[in-house]
């Protein structure tokens, strides 16, 4: 079973920075689609980056031009660059990726989640 482990979180004031990852917990044959989403209280799950395996990325237009999100396909993690940050930003940040484990013809593409990691933005 394929987990994914995500680190970076915390509290931050307005105006920082923070950098989250994640990062699979097993070999993988290939992964397609990358990226963050996030869920603040009484709200419904956002995307907020996504980026291809070909490096193409995506962005929520909140925070074009404050994150960035970047991959490493040796490592099979994804980054989410998060500057200037505002309250706005609070929420639990989940990964997301693509993924197929093996070469097997029997064996497809299947969406799998990390468990969440708290972003707080707040002075």
């Amino acid at each position: 079973q394929v987990q994914l482990v995500e680190s970076g979180g915390g509290l931050v004031q307005p105006g920082g920075s923070l950098r989250l990852s994640c990062a699979a917990s097993r070999s993988i044959f290939n992964i397609g689609y990358m990226g963050w989403y996030r869920q603040a209280p009484g709200l419904e799950r956002e995307l907020v980056a996504r980026i291809t395996s070909d490096g193409i990325t995506g962005y929520a237009d909140s925070v074009l031009g404050r994150f960035t999100i970047s991959r490493d396909n040796a490592q099979n993690t994804v980054y989410l660059q998060m500057n200037s940050l505002k309250p706005d930003d609070t929420a639990v940040y989940y990964c997301n990726m693509v993924i197929r484990r093996t070469p097997s013809p029997f064996d497809g593409f299947r969406n799998y989640w990390g468990t969440g990691t708290q972003v707080t933005v707040s002075s």
